[in-house]
């Protein structure tokens, strides 16, 4: 057997990402139940810069964060499944299974940041910065709808917390780590992460402070 030596799969963007979606729905949630909501709209604004960075990055980021590497059908995510202990724990990445977890993930905070855009409170005086495209009872329906999806999101990151347990504790296979150093111990032959040039990194946060400045001054 190959020794199992730590290779890098997670860049930093990545992973700052990742820790950074967790803290702005934490901070989301608070800022709601506490009705901070100048600091709740702040925390909308960062999470939509982390989507069209993390939307960007799934494009032209490295290589085990892009859709195209981790993306894969009903079949594929079977066949792993199947597949004996000490084969699954080889994965570069995500998972199969943890790939569509990641994707149905960002498609509820892209709709949770959305309805928050348009959203209108029950008094008109908080408002998002899209509300004016709608009309007063338009602006109450994107409000009701933010609540919900809220609700909706936690379900899902809790479906995905429960994923990782599966992982760590019938595979032996620890996701978090990884996700915090970057590094994970594989097979001596498994391929590691394939970088990509710096000036991607930075068109990708530009890109990402255009729209969301765009949007909240626009």
């Amino acid at each position: 057997m190959s020794e199992r030596a730590p290779v890098l799969v997670w860049d930093l963007p990545t992973r700052l990402t990742h820790w950074s979606f967790v803290v702005c729905i934490a901070v989301s949630w608070w800022t709601a139940e506490q009705r901070l909501m100048d600091w709740h709209r702040y925390s909308g604004y960062t999470m939509l810069g982390l989507l069209v960075f993390r939307i960007y990055w799934g494009i032209a980021g490295s290589s085990t964060a892009r859709f195209t590497r981790f993306l894969s059908g009903p079949r594929a995510v079977l066949a792993h499944l199947r597949l004996p202990r000490e084969q699954r724990v080889r994965n570069v990445g995500h998972t199969p299974l943890g790939s569509w977890s990641v994707v149905v993930l960002l498609l509820a905070m892209i709709l949770q940041v959305t309805l928050g855009l348009f959203a209108t409170d029950i008094d008109g005086l908080e408002s998002g910065p899209l509300s004016h495209l709608v009309s007063f009872d338009g602006g109450r329906t994107f409000a009701e709808a933010h609540e919900l999806s809220f609700d909706v999101l936690i379900v899902l990151a809790a479906v995905h917390v429960v994923a990782i347990l599966f992982y760590l504790f019938l595979d032996r296979n620890d996701l978090t780590s990884p996700m915090l150093s970057g590094r994970k111990r594989v097979d001596g032959a498994a391929p590691g992460m394939q970088k990509v040039p710096v000036w991607r990194l930075w068109t990708g946060v530009a890109l990402a402070t255009l729209v969301v400045w765009g949007i909240v001054k626009g």
